[in-house]
């Protein structure tokens, strides 16, 4: 039959995502993926080079999506499907572009791990993330911060003559604009995907990529690569070169055959097609391939043990069983980033299908029999010069102009390429998609001045390019300017010069909070903790007095309040953390963590008991991060109990 595209309508038990965090990110991103000394030395130069190119400095201009919750109702979900009578694949624009699910039409499998409910936790760079399909990631190491974002969508001729969906956005945290094509040729069993980054400057940028699958994780299903070797990476942040499938008597090609959440990054064979495929006790599942230039395969696994199972349930609904990854990228591991030349671009394919293959090889003992046999299955599938052929083909669409549009994205990279005057064949982006959130910067680009909004209201989105940043010194110096500019300057290293910035600002600034804010992470990250607790404390009753209704102020107080109190709490200022919490919404004091740190308020006071019998009432931090182990460590000054189940996401081995 012919490829058919079509509009529909997802609907899922969903979390709301809520408001963004409306205070700049400076502190530098969490380090979660970062290497311990020991492991830098002795890796392959290559990989020690791209693993020191250009890390990333902070999460800025992106803002942090913290606002959801666990509360979840119905919610319709706009989405996109693919058919071609073999293979149906649903895909949500609105989402990152995320591939929600990919059903093999004769024999009914679901080839994806589909998350049957749509629950944000903090995995993303950002923040906002969530389980399951095939999501798209590019920005820097972690999750992209458009996990939670839309992206423009629309309908392109195919390379066979059929219709073909491109999505494509902005990425801001390299201000780069990319594109990923999905069609479905006809009366094929694979999802062809194109995807390409373009470097539209005069300078070269850092790039990192990786597409990553959630594949079914159950007893007997095993993860198959052309690789021998593999880059074992946990969460007590070490980097280590170990043997596939044998390490430390288990077999860690199957995925609950680890006790812990890890990564496994393959080294592929130089002279090996790049492929990596999850099949299951009889030798069926999911196999994905690409052509050369995406060159990296890893295996993520959440393990076997009770913050790796903790999570699981934590991402899902009860009961619908766990998932592990495996994905494709640009270098051998995620720590690394790649250069791009100006002017240049990233261009490959990839393909995303059904395997079959003899299970008594591919879960034999016999690795190299097994992958063989794998390798042999998907070349009879999809031979690599089919998947060569399909890439060429599509190269020549490319730049083919988007018709029908399904979907829009922001409004940023309508802004830069206005500013920069790029041309992007294929991946358009009208003036008609600028909003509200672009209006002061295009006034500031316009005239040279950077509007003073009507209302007091919380600051909005900060950009920190270079070329934004020359706009904000030669503008007028009003306190919003100062504020703007000293973000800019913070962004770009010159921290002396942020501090005296946000100090001009805030002489003239009838309000003050969002520079007292930013002079006290200054204090707090310069060491002189005093003065920064001063200025939270400062900062956060000036925001009391102004705050009004509305989500964005209630968004603006829960974020600052939440640093503030952290910041007394730590400098021992027990009494102007409770003035913090005395003047918190009510509502706010119910949010986890609020409720968090009442209770290490309640310790600091004195009321051990009290502060226990917060946990003992039960409460939920719905921003929980990846790594993150604040519940058991703060259970532990509490009481000598072992931590509660509920409590327990510790990621790492203990002690």
């Amino acid at each position: 039959m012919a490829t058919t595209v079509r509009r529909a309508l997802l609907t899922l038990p969903a979390a709301p995502l809520g408001p963004d965090n409306p205070l700049p990110a400076l502190r530098a991103p969490d380090g979660v993926h970062e290497l311990d000394e020991r492991s830098r030395h002795g890796l392959p130069r290559d990989m020690a080079r791209q693993i020191g190119h250009e890390p990333l400095r902070s999460l800025l201009p992106v803002q942090v999506r913290d606002g959801y919750g666990r509360e979840r109702a119905e919610r319709e979900f706009e989405a996109v499907v693919l058919d071609n009578g073999r293979l149906r694949a649903t895909v949500l624009p609105g989402l990152g572009g995320r591939v929600h699910s990919l059903v093999h039409l004769p024999t009914g499998r679901e080839l994806l791990y589909r998350n049957p409910v749509f629950q944000p936790a903090n995995f993303a760079l950002n923040g906002a993330w969530f389980s399951g399909g095939i999501e798209w990631n590019i920005g820097a190491t972690g999750h992209t911060t458009l996990s939670c974002a839309p992206l423009h969508a629309a309908l392109v001729p195919a390379p066979d003559g059929g219709a073909m969906l491109r999505l494509w956005e902005w990425e801001r945290l390299r201000d780069l604009p990319f594109q990923v094509d999905l069609w479905l040729p006809a009366d094929s069993d694979f999802l062809h995907v194109g995807v390409r980054v373009r470097n539209p400057h005069e300078r070269p940028v850092p790039v990192y990529w990786w597409s990553n699958t959630a594949v079914p994780e159950e007893p007997g299903r095993r993860v198959l690569a052309p690789a021998e070797e593999a880059w074992h990476f946990g969460y007590e942040r070490s980097l280590r070169r170990i043997p596939v499938p044998r390490w430390e008597d288990a077999d860690r090609t199957y995925p609950l055959n680890s006790a812990h959440p890890a990564d496994f990054f393959y080294e592929v064979q130089d002279a090996a097609r790049p492929w990596i495929a999850s099949l299951d006790a009889d030798g069926h599942g999911l196999v994905q391939a690409s052509t050369g230039r995406l060159r990296g395969r890893k295996l993520f696994v959440w393990g076997a043990g009770a913050g790796g199972r903790r999570w699981q349930e934590w991402l899902t609904a009860p009961g619908t069983g766990g998932y592990a990854e495996i994905q494709a990228g640009l270098a051998r591991t995620q720590l690394e980033h790649v250069r791009l030349e100006a002017g240049a671009e990233f261009a490959w394919t990839e393909a995303y299908g059904p395997l079959s293959a003899e299970p008594s090889a591919v879960h034999g003992a016999d690795w190299a029999a097994a992958r063989g046999a794998a390798s042999a299955a998907l070349d009879a599938a999809l031979p690599a010069e089919a998947l060569e052929a399909a890439h060429r083909a599509w190269r020549g669409h490319a730049d083919t102009e988007p018709g029908e549009r399904l979907a829009e994205g922001s409004g940023w990279g309508a802004l830069e390429v206005l500013c920069g005057g790029f041309k992007l064949p294929g991946t358009p982006f009208p003036e008609s998609t600028l909003g509200e959130e672009q209006r002061p910067w295009l006034e500031l680009w316009r005239s040279g001045v950077f509007p003073t909004p009507r209302k007091v209201v919380p600051p909005g989105a900060a950009l920190v390019a270079p070329h934004w940043r020359d706009m904000l010194e030669t503008a007028p110096a009003d306190p919003l300017t100062e504020y703007h500019l000293g973000v800019a300057q913070w962004h770009a290293g010159d921290t002396a010069q942020a501090v005296r910035s946000w100090e001009r600002g805030l002489a003239l600034a009838p309000s003050r909070w969002p520079l007292l804010r930013a002079l006290a992470v200054a204090d707090a990250l310069a060491g002189d903790r005093e003065r920064s607790a001063d200025r939270y404390a400062e900062a956060f009753e000036d925001l009391a007095g102004e705050s009004r209704g509305g989500e964005r102020w209630e968004a603006a107080e829960s974020a600052l309040g939440r640093e503030a109190m952290t910041a007394l709490l730590a400098a021992g200022r027990l009494a102007a953390a409770r003035a913090v919490w005395d003047r918190l919404r009510p509502v706010l004091r119910e949010q986890g963590r609020f409720r968090l740190l009442a209770a290490r308020l309640l310790a600091a006071e004195g009321h051990v008991g009290a502060a226990r019998r917060v946990f003992e009432d039960g409460f939920e931090l719905p921003d929980l991060r990846e790594g993150e182990e604040t519940l058991s460590e703060i259970w532990s000054t509490l009481t000598d109990a072992p931590l509660p189940a509920a409590y327990d996401f510790r990621m790492r081995p203990q002690g």
